[in-house]
């Protein structure tokens, strides 16, 4: 018998924050894949929209996420995208994740900072 990871909302940002300095800061779920992808980037946007006109940095932690394959880093590069000129994205995730090799192997480094830890990417 295989393990199979069961979510019970996979498209549910598990933490969603307002932060001083018109920040703010969605935790992303354990597992980002083709079956939930399109589903964060709704929520993810919509969450940018309801701050539109306040929102200067989007911090999109990834310290929970122990799995994330391209369509992970498509997400964030299609936030990115989306975001007005003026909004600044930050990705927070830990040095040996998923996430942070996938985002290493692709490139996506290049195109989004991509901070150690929450702490670097709020203070800077």
């Amino acid at each position: 018998m295989s393990a199979v990871t069961f979510l019970p909302n996979p498209c549910e940002l598990r933490d969603l924050r307002d932060l001083p300095g018109s920040t703010t800061l969605l935790v992303l779920p354990p597992e980002i894949d083709l079956g939930n992808a399109a589903g964060l980037l709704r929520r993810v946007m919509s969450a940018v929209d309801a701050r539109a006109g306040r929102l200067r940095v989007l911090v999109l932690d990834l310290t929970s996420t122990h799995f994330m394959d391209s369509q992970g880093v498509r997400l964030v590069d299609e936030v990115r995208l989306r975001l007005h000129p003026r909004v600044r994205v930050r990705v927070v995730a830990l040095p040996d994740s998923a996430a942070s090799r996938v985002l290493e192997v692709t490139g996506a480094r290049r195109d989004v900072p991509v901070y150690d830890n929450l702490h670097e990417a709020l203070t800077e």
